[in-house]
């Protein structure tokens, strides 16, 4: 897969549930804990997931390297691999 854009960490916690369905361009990491690689520019990503969410919290933070975890959710490594950096 192509570098499409910036590789962000995405935290969504809402009123009605503290681990909602994410929308299909966030990849899951664990419950509320999300990646999502978007062309948009932090505060376009940040305010598109609090319109469509109406999220309780919410935190959107670019990161400059993919990140090393243990333990998330099952195709998440997978996916950073898919990515091609």
């Amino acid at each position: 897969m192509a570098d499409t854009g910036t590789l962000y960490l995405v935290y969504v916690e809402t009123r009605e549930s503290p681990h909602p369905d994410p929308p299909p361009n966030l990849v899951p990491l664990a419950p509320g804990l999300y990646l999502a690689e978007s062309s948009q520019t932090r505060s376009q990503l940040y305010h598109a997931l609090k319109r469509r969410l109406q999220p309780q919290r919410l935190l959107v933070a670019a990161l400059a390297d993919d990140p090393k975890f243990k333990g998330m959710q099952a195709g998440a490594l997978a996916w950073l691999r898919a990515r091609g950096r």
